[in-house]
C-alpha cells in the first residue's frame, strides 16, 4: 500500500495546487493538437515547479563512504545569496508550495542558513531539512520558525557509535551518533511542531560507491530504531542504498548482494519486522516505497516509465551546479534545465520555461530511467493518462496540506 507521503497524484489535486496541474495538462493537451495540425506548439505557461530540492551547498564536514554526491564535494561552486532569494521569490508567485534543503553538501553549513530558512517560512513556504545533525546548534537556531507539516530528518544509518564512524567518517573525532540524538530532545523543547526524523539507508554486504565496498548495516536496523525511539525521534525510516550507474542516474541493485539476493532481502524484511514492533503512538516505523518493493519482488515494475516525465515540471533540484529535472539525475548533464540562477528573474524564467519545453521532449524517461525504481511512476502514467483523454478534466481532491514532492 503507497503511503501518504508518496502519494503525488493526492498531492497535486489539492485545491491548493491543482491550478498548476490543470494549467500543465492543458498547456500538453495544446501541444499535441498543435503536432497533429502542423502548427507551432504553444509555449509553456509562466507555472513553477510545486516542489524543489534545494542544494544549499556542496561544503560538508563528513566523508561518508556511501555518499551519492562524493565528486562535488567541497569543490568551489556555490549560490549567490541574492540570487537564489530572487529566484525562490518569482517561483513562490508561480506556484512554488514547498522547499527540500538537501543534498549536495550538509545544509547548516551554508553561511546563511538560518535567516535563509526563516526567509522561507516568512514567504510561506513548506519547509524540509535533510541533515547529517552535526551542527545541532543551528538547527536549533531556526527550529522556533517550522510549523506542523515542516520536517527534519537526520541521515544516521546506524545504531551505534562505531559503525556511524566508519560509515560517515565526520572531520572531527568530537562528532559522535550518540552526541547527535542528544540534540533531539533539546530541538523538541524549543518546537515540538515539525517531525523529527532518523533516515537509515539500508546497505548490503557488495553494494559499491565506484566499485568500493560499503559497510553493510542491517544488523543494526533494530538498534537504531531502539535509539531513535530513545532519543524522542517521531519515526525512524528505511529506504535501501541507491547506486550512481555509469550514465549518472541513482539505481537499487540487490543483485549486487555478496550472498543470494533472495536471503539478503528476507533478513532485511525479519530485522525490519523485528523494528517495527516498537512502534507506538509517539513513534512510527516507516519503509519506504523502494524498500517496500524490495521486499516484495516488484521493484522492477516501476521501471517502465512513459517516454515523458511530467514531474520535470512540478518537481525540480536546484544546486550550485545548475538546475536538474529530477533528483535521480542531480548533476548529469542530459538532465540539466539551466543555470542555478535559472528563475532569478523574468527574464531567466523564460529561458527556463523554455528550456522545460524542451527537455521534457527531448529526455526520453522510457530509456534514461530504464534501471530508475521511481518513486513517481504512478503519478507520471496518471498524468499522461489525462493528457491523452482530453475529455477529462482535472479533479480537485482533499486539501492535505502537504507539498513535498
Amino acid at each position: 500500500m503507497k503511503h501518504a507521503i508518496h502519494d503525488f497524484s493526492a498531492k497535486l489535486r489539492q485545491p491548493s495546487v491543482v491550478a498548476t496541474l490543470e494549467t500543465y495538462v492543458d498547456w500538453r493537451r495544446e501541444v499535441e493538437t498543435a503536432r497533429a495540425e502542423g502548427t507551432d506548439p504553444p509555449p509553456m505557461p509562466p507555472i513553477s515547479p510545486v516542489s524543489i530540492n534545494l542544494d544549499l551547498t556542496v561544503a560538508c564536514n563528513f566523508r561518508c563512504t556511501h555518499c551519492i554526491d562524493w565528486d562535488v564535494l567541497n569543490t568551489k561552486h556555490r549560490l549567490l545569496d541574492d540570487d537564489l532569494r530572487a529566484s525562490i521569490v518569482l517561483m513562490r508567485e508561480r506556484g512554488l508550495k514547498s522547499v527540500i534543503l538537501i543534498g549536495g553538501g550538509e545544509p547548516t553549513l551554508y553561511p546563511g542558513f538560518t535567516s535563509f530558512v526563516t526567509f522561507l517560512k516568512e514567504l510561506g513556504l513548506q519547509v524540509a531539512i535533510v541533515t547529517n545533525g552535526s551542527r545541532g546548534d543551528r538547527l536549533a537556531g531556526i527550529v522556533e520558525h517550522l510549523d506542523e507539516g515542516d520536517w527534519i530528518r537526520l541521515s544516521l544509518d546506524s545504531g551505534s557509535n562505531e559503525l556511524f564512524t566508519a560509515m560517515h567518517r565526520p572531520t572531527s573525532t568530537k562528532i559522535t551518533l550518540d552526541g547527535i540524538c542528544e540534540w533531539i530532545p533539546k530541538l523538541k523543547a524549543l518546537n515540538p511542531k515539525p517531525k523529527l526524523g532518523f533516515s537509515y539507508i539500508v546497505v548490503w554486504s557488495g553494494a559499491t560507491r565506484e566499485d568500493n565496498e560499503l559497510h553493510e548495516n542491517i544488523h543494526e536496523i533494530v538498534m537504531a530504531a531502539e535509539l531513535a525511539k530513545r532519543s524522542e525521534f517521531d519515526y525512524i525510516s528505511f529506504k535501501p542504498i541507491l547506486e550512481r550507474q555509469a550514465d549518472g542516474a541513482e539505481v537499487m541493485d540487490p543483485s549486487k548482494a555478496a550472498a543470494e539476493e533472495q536471503a539478503v532481502v528476507a533478513t532485511i524484511r525479519a530485522e525490519v519486522d523485528r523494528a517495527k514492533e516498537l512502534a507506538s503512538d509517539t513513534f512510527s516505523v516507516y519503509e519506504s516505497t523502494n524498500l517496500r518493493m524490495l521486499e516484495d519482488g516488484s521493484w522492477k515494475t516501476s521501471n517502465a516509465q512513459p517516454k515523458m516525465c511530467h514531474m520535470q515540471a512540478m518537481r525540480q533540484v536546484v544546486t550550485p551546479l545548475g538546475v536538474y529535472n529530477c533528483p535521480a539525475h542531480r548533476g548529469v548533464d542530459k538532465a540539466r534545465i539551466g543555470e542555478k540562477n535559472a528563475y532569478a528573474g523574468e527574464e531567466r524564467a523564460a529561458k527556463t520555461g523554455t528550456a522545460v519545453a524542451e527537455i521534457l521532449e527531448e529526455f526520453d524517461a522510457s530509456h534514461n530511467c530504464r534501471e530508475v525504481t521511481c518513486l513517481y511512476h504512478d503519478v507520471n502514467w496518471w498524468i499522461e493518462g489525462m493528457i491523452k483523454d482530453s475529455k477529462e478534466p482535472v479533479e480537485p481532491g482533499p486539501e492535505n496540506e502537504d507539498y513535498f514532492l
